[in-house]
């Protein structure tokens, strides 16, 4: 590759040759890499390990992105006169674009990569200044909170209210006291005088433990009240750093102006205003594809094809490998690039021909099926038939099938229709007891260390990053695979493998995660390596039948080269 011929654009030269450009722009959220993109990520790599202060920071993991462009000719520059930084580059030229999400080394703009889409880290930025003058306001609530006056108010307020429930305590125990002799007397004299007398002892004892009572009460809410006054200040600090937070979180938005292929502007607010969570999340606009586009709009430069990879440790929690390419991030990216993708050709997946489910068993109550790879479980949005749907139009007799627990889309195998509610209710209810027994087959793309084990490793959604989950020990919920290894066939394993549980996801990242079997399933885009298909597959279960309380089972086998 030749010597880029500017900071910015990195130009292929002949090492262009002889390599197809796309005829459209990939999806940024479902593609292979272009080998162009694979040239540029190489192109990257070698760089960043060239430099030995980024090294620590790196080795902990950050996402990359490169795309492939050609310089245009534009005279009018759509009315922007041409600067220095157009004119090296020769007009045609391809060549490539690099950028990193988030910071790197404390800023956001470093010479090989495109600059910030807004760059909030120069030092009299708004941003700066602003968030500059909020740390000031968490330092003075820190120094409030950690007060020695406000500890000791707290422990006086306890100490106030232990002797007085203690003087309240010991007050009733005298009045009990009191009362047993006043009963005593009562059952050896029927004098009026007396009577009364003792009526009126209890009256009085009654009044001064409702006295006592609410002295205590005094006492404690005095306390209270200094606590109060001391947590005011800091009450109304966290209100006013609240209200300058979402207040220059706006304005921060509203400065992100994220253009499309056409020139049009849009913000970040009033890009995410229609989209479901309504509210820019932290981060939006500082991934690596949109500093791409946005930097290629700009110069006037042709997108051709995009790629994102990472470099580095997997995040805690996430499953992120060195070297491997993922598509766009959900949560802060779809959105945007929603928008900046406007007035490009981009390459659109037609939906696969599918075959049919096959029947494996079949009775008035029940089905299996073999669920084929690719197809939904459910109905969803995406404009494809699922097993339920093509469930409820081949049983005639069953308009209201229902899948009683589902298959990824990409996973093929078993699965299990009620053609009526009570069947339905059984079934959920032996899944729910975990009386249903599951097996699936998968072949992982690595060896295993261990013959055979046990994986308990909590889950949760990626809400950033939908359908994506995340290792969770704090609040991820429980989930349990058992497996064996049955053939390791150098470079690749199959595994068998048994879910206690049925997480989503759960079989695909309890294969892929360090803390699991550390070798992704072969052809998971999500959480390894795409390929042409997902190599897992449900092959046996085993269950009570609803009606005739027969213990059942059934198996169909895979095979994956």
């Amino acid at each position: 590759m030749q010597k880029a011929t500017e900071h910015r654009f990195h130009a292929f030269g002949n090492d262009a040759d002889g390599i197809d450009l796309p005829t459209k722009f990939n999806d940024p959220f479902d593609y292979t890499p272009h080998p162009l993109c694979m040239k540029a990520a190489d192109e990257v790599r070698r760089y960043i390990r060239s430099h030995e202060e980024w090294r620590d920071e790196l080795a902990a993991g950050k996402m990359f992105g490169v795309l492939i462009v050609r310089r245009q000719c534009d005279a009018k520059h759509n009315g922007r006169q041409r600067t220095d930084d157009d004119r090296p580059a020769a007009e045609g030229e391809i060549g490539f674009l690099a950028a990193f999400s988030g910071n790197l080394a404390g800023t956001n703009d470093h010479d090989f990569f495109v600059p910030p889409v807004y760059n909030m880290l120069r030092p009299n930025d708004f941003f700066r200044q602003e968030e500059a003058a909020i740390s000031a306001i968490n330092r003075r609530i820190a120094e409030l909170e950690n007060a020695p006056q406000l500890a000791e108010a707290v422990r006086r307020r306890v100490e106030t209210e232990a002797s007085a429930n203690e003087a309240v305590a010991r007050f009733r125990r005298e009045m009990q006291s009191a009362k047993a002799l006043r009963d005593e007397r009562r059952r050896t004299t029927d004098d009026p005088v007396s009577l009364e007398a003792l009526l009126n002892e209890s009256r009085r004892q009654k009044a001064e433990y409702h006295k006592l009572k609410l002295y205590r009460r005094e006492l404690i809410d005095a306390a209270d009240r200094e606590i109060g006054r001391m947590n005011g200040e800091i009450e109304a600090l966290k209100s006013e750093r609240r209200r300058r937070s979402e207040a220059l979180q706006i304005r921060l938005f509203r400065n992100f102006e994220m253009l499309d292929a056409r020139g049009r502007k849009r913000d970040l607010y009033d890009i995410f205003a229609s989209a479901t969570q309504r509210i820019p999340p932290a981060g939006a606009g500082e991934c690596a594809a949109p500093k791409l586009l946005q930097y290629a709009y700009i110069r006037h430069m042709r997108p051709v094809a995009m790629a994102e990879f990472w470099y580095g440790a997997s995040p805690k929690g996430e499953i992120r490998r060195d070297g491997c390419f993922y598509p766009a991030c959900n949560g802060k990216c779809r959105p945007i690039l929603g928008h900046m993708l406007q007035g490009l050709d981009v390459e659109r997946h037609d939906m696969p021909t599918i075959p049919e489910p096959e029947i494996v068993y079949e009775d008035q109550w029940l089905a299996v099926i073999d669920k084929p790879a690719g197809m939904l479980s459910t109905a969803g949005k995406i404009g494809m038939q699922s097993v339920e749907e093509w469930a409820r139009q081949r049983f005639a007799d069953a308009s209201r099938a229902a899948a009683v627990h589902r298959l990824d889309m990409a996973t093929s195998g078993l699965m299990v229709i009620a053609k009526d509610l009570d069947t339905y209710r059984n079934l959920q209810e032996q899944f729910r007891k975990r009386t249903v027994n599951k097996r699936y087959v998968a072949l992982l793309d690595g060896e295993t260390a261990r013959d055979e084990g046990r994986i308990e490793l909590p889950l949760r959604a990626d809400i950033l990053d939908r359908p994506r989950q995340t290792a969770d020990p704090v609040h991820g919920k429980s989930a349990v695979t058992e497996y064996r290894v049955r053939e390791r066939r150098g470079g690749t394993t199959l595994v068998e493998l048994r879910p206690h549980t049925g997480r989503t996801h759960q079989l695909r990242v309890h294969a892929a995660h360090e803390q699991g079997l550390n070798a992704p399933i072969v052809g998971d885009a999500l959480y390894g390596t795409a390929s042409a298909r997902l190599c897992l597959h449900a092959e046996y279960i085993a269950f009570d039948h609803p009606h005739t309380g027969e213990r059942v089972s059934f198996e169909r086998r895979a095979e994956f080269r």
